[in-house]
């Protein structure tokens, strides 16, 4: 895949820039020529997501032999799983960096998590890898919002996504929001938004390479290139 490009719709969705900064960690080493892991943790939203080869992809290109990028994701599966499965799914590979995202599934009303419960299990998280390593950076993340039967699912969802927002904020970790963007697409073009994520809730490859890649890459403090 060719790199990533922000497209000219991408670059004009409303929405909170929440990025690492100029660079972050990862890329300063990277450009630094030292050996990185990536390591990419959550639900479905991430076992599944195309963002994760793109970025793979993007980073391999820009970076040649220096990025390995993990998918420790596993469908279906919220915080309390994320919990009990750090040491052999994350910390046990030796991450330099760490992408979070669960709280689409802390929301799932079956799983019965309370946004106090989810929050104990992202900090609990967050210790256990900076306990493992104090030089690791975490990024948390939110994701896009959940349409029709989904969000009957997760009636709460904003709630949860704050949380997020509040953990980074207060622990002062960087935080890659992509909420903001995904609500501003659905708030101006439903048909774009189905298209984009096509069961309601996941989002396809066109809609990773439109809007969540090229946002990851841009608040990770990569450069990126207009058509």
């Amino acid at each position: 895949m060719k790199r990533i490009t922000i497209t000219l719709f991408a670059l004009i969705i409303a929405g909170v820039f929440c990025s690492v900064g100029s660079a972050s960690q990862l890329i300063d080493n990277l450009k630094a020529e030292k050996q990185q892991t990536l390591v990419t943790y959550g639900t479905s939203l991430t076992a599944g997501g195309a963002w994760v080869g793109q970025l793979r992809e993007s980073l391999a290109e820009q970076y040649p032999g220096l990025i390995n990028v993990v998918n420790a994701g596993r469908g279906a599966m919220w915080s309390t799983w994320g919990v009990d499965n750090l040491d052999q799914r994350v910390i046990a590979r030796q991450p330099d960096t760490v992408l979070i995202e669960f709280a689409i599934n802390d929301a799932f009303l079956a799983y019965k998590t309370s946004v106090e419960l989810a929050r104990k299990n992202l900090e609990n998280m967050i210790d256990r890898i900076l306990k493992a390593n104090p030089k690791c950076e975490i990024v948390l993340m939110t994701m896009n919002p959940p349409v029709g039967i989904h969000l009957e699912r997760r009636p709460d969802i904003e709630k949860y996504y704050e949380m997020y927002r509040e953990v980074a904020r207060e622990r002062k970790l960087p935080l890659i929001d992509h909420h903001p963007r995904w609500c501003a697409i659905l708030n101006k073009d439903r048909g774009e938004f189905d298209r984009l994520v096509p069961d309601g809730i996941h989002p396809g490859p066109t809609g990773c390479e439109q809007v969540i890649t090229p946002f990851i890459l841009k608040s990770l403090g990569l450069e990126t290139t207009e058509p």
